[in-house]
């Protein structure tokens, strides 16, 4: 253990006013460590692929984001292109220097303008690679890597971020334990995790003021999801697929602008 870590450790006990903690406890809590208890798992997000999927998109509709489906990657580009269009943004962004990214063929739309590197303060849209998601939510997550800067979640106001289909998980539960996997189990067993998650719910925003609802509070204004459609599932036609949330859950508190509840 590093010096740093025993004088801080150190520095709590002596608030404690106890010693290192006897071998049952500290058994018990290496075991809780290792064995990754689950704690309740919403039923909504129990329910097949096919309806993981579209419950991940209308949620994310559900909180001010915006979804299109691509057959491939091969397509992104293209979406890229359209969505820049339509929001009457500039072909320029700056974008994840992730591999899956970088090697999409972004020749074929020669009007968009990009670089691959960290945002800065005067970046107007950002291309990102998403993890994975959360059906459950409509959650994005972002672990911090130097193929995926974290200031592209935070300083352009408009944020695109590219996922496969295949990425899309039912509950958080899932999200932990394929980061677990992928990083040789984390710690305490021989692993790593990232310098930190983000978790992205829609757009930045806040109600903190007059209770009025405004997007962009913290970070982006704008959450456009490019969905690639990389496994069968994907491709169910949404109306063909149940919403398995009550029906008070299936609409925003609030739409920008307007009051919203303090009690949601």
């Amino acid at each position: 253990m590093s010096s740093s870590k025993d004088a801080i450790l150190g520095a709590i006990r002596r608030g404690l006013k106890r010693g290192p903690l006897p071998a049952d406890q500290r058994a018990m809590l290496d075991g809780r460590l290792a064995t990754h208890p689950r704690h309740l798992i919403p039923a909504r997000s129990r329910v097949s692929r096919a309806e993981q999927i579209a419950l991940f998109v209308k949620n994310v509709e559900k909180e001010f984001g915006t979804v299109e489906r691509v057959p491939d990657a091969a397509s992104v580009p293209a979406a890229v292109a359209d969505y820049l269009a339509a929001q009457n943004l500039e072909p320029r962004f700056v974008m994840a220097p992730h591999p899956e990214l970088t090697g999409l063929p972004w020749a074929d739309r020669p009007m968009l303008q990009f670089e691959t590197r960290r945002a800065q303060a005067d970046d107007a849209v950002s291309v990102q690679h998403a993890w994975a998601a959360v059906a459950e939510t409509g959650t994005l997550l972002f672990p911090s890597d130097p193929t995926r800067p974290t200031t592209l979640n935070l300083l352009p106001e408009t944020e695109i971020a590219v996922i496969r289909a295949s990425a899309i998980l039912g509950a958080y539960e899932e999200a932990w334990d394929r980061l677990r996997a992928e990083r040789g189990g984390a710690e305490p067993s021989g692993g790593f995790m990232p310098r930190n998650i983000m978790f992205v719910t829609g757009p930045s925003r806040s109600a903190d003021i007059e209770q009025t609802l405004e997007l962009g509070a913290h970070g982006p204004r704008r959450l456009h999801v490019v969905l690639v459609e990389d496994e069968p599932a994907a491709r169910s036609i949404l109306s063909e697929v149940a919403d398995p949330r009550p029906e008070a859950a299936r609409e925003p508190v609030a739409r920008p602008g307007q009051i919203a509840n303090p009690a949601d």
